[in-house]
């Protein structure tokens, strides 16, 4: 990303291991491996300490993936990630129930203070208005509600700040909900435009379980051929559900270019808060530069793409894997990294801007 420069993270090994990072059990051994000190650091405080972690990236950059990855090798009791997107939406079943509705009314008549009418707000939520923008106060209303459901935990924050006017929000927000002495850290996460552009029009859906994945990168293991389209598609094999077929959500065919506004706010947001003076940075980057990449990572821990053929003599699908090669923001050849480097790096650093 211009205007941020971004640093590359070294977890790159000379012992020569390796590990299957789609596996729950290796990737554990994995992350033992090559942050086991900084983990036993973040667990021993957060027995009695919390912290305040702000996610910000473009949209499909990762936050939750990463921050639920780091929760799940830490202590999944301690940590907490809170989506604000998901928050507002979770609201819409309590909007149809008249006595959680009127919950939510009564508590919001106590802690919301802002520019619009509160029954105005109630309205364009019920009518999922996309022209009604949500103010900075109901949002901090809504997350301290959500907050004061959790136990003590430290927490990673998902969908706010998500406008200049609303960092100021956040200095006074761990008083809003009794963090006071608990550290803030601003985590900034750089994914290239293509990868986002690619990680959507290459999602399928399961339409009966809404499992996602990915035919290009994130593939199931039951994958056939359509004669018909001359399309490889994907079998959802969720043990869960009942394998049906899975599709493209619709609009998904038009990669980023219906959130390409979005992308670029969220591109601003963050190269202002990286001029901001007196906030704790955590900087992760997602891809490398393929000169670069044999110095910082291991083969293991670059993304694979997948490819299929049809073997003529068995009539079966063939999966063929090699390195996904992209074009970063500024034009370079790069490879794009698996999630848990990416968390070893958010790993070390917390460590770091935590004075562990």
């Amino acid at each position: 990303m211009k205007d941020i420069q971004f640093p590359i993270f070294k977890t790159k090994t000379s012992e020569g291991k390796k590990f299957d990072l789609t596996d729950p059990v290796s990737r554990k051994q994995y992350f033992d491996y090559k942050a086991g000190d900084e983990i036993k650091k973040l667990q021993a405080y957060l027995k009695n300490n919390t912290f305040i972690v702000y996610l910000l990236g473009k949209k499909s950059s990762g936050k939750g993936t990463y921050s639920k990855m780091l929760k799940e090798i830490i202590d999944p009791t301690k940590i907490e990630h809170l989506s604000v997107g998901d928050l507002i939406r979770s609201f819409d079943e309590i909007l149809k129930d008249p006595v959680k509705k009127q919950e939510l009314i009564e508590f919001l008549q106590k802690k919301y203070r802002g520019p619009a009418p509160l029954d105005f707000l109630i309205k364009a939520m019920e009518e999922r208005s996309t022209k009604v923008l949500l103010p900075s106060e109901l949002i901090l209303a809504l997350v301290e509600r959500a907050i004061s459901g959790f136990d003590k935990k430290a927490i990673f924050l998902d969908g706010f700040p998500r406008d200049v006017d609303q960092v100021s929000y956040s200095l006074f927000f761990k008083n809003l909900i009794d963090y006071r002495n608990d550290p803030d850290v601003f985590v900034l996460i750089d994914v290239p435009t293509t990868i986002i552009d690619q990680r959507v029009k290459n999602r399928v859906i399961c339409p009966l379980c809404q499992t996602s994945r990915s035919v290009k990168l994130l593939p199931t293991k039951n994958i056939k051929f359509d004669e018909e389209k001359k399309e490889f598609y994907l079998m959802c094999d969720n043990p869960a559900c009942s394998s049906a077929r899975m599709t493209t959500k619709e609009g998904d065919q038009h990669g980023i270019d219906p959130i390409r506004s979005r992308l670029e706010k969220d591109e601003m947001l963050m190269k202002q808060v990286y001029g901001m003076h007196g906030i704790a940075k955590v900087l992760l980057r997602n891809s490398i530069p393929i000169g670069q990449v044999s110095e910082f990572v291991d083969d293991y821990e670059i993304t694979p793409e997948y490819h299929y053929n049809i073997d003529q003599a068995t009539g079966k699908v063939e999966v063929l894997e090699k390195p996904w090669e992209v074009v970063d923001d500024e034009g370079v050849l790069s490879n794009s990294l698996m999630p848990p480097p990416v968390v070893v790096s958010l790993i070390k650093q917390l460590v770091k801007v935590l004075g562990l």
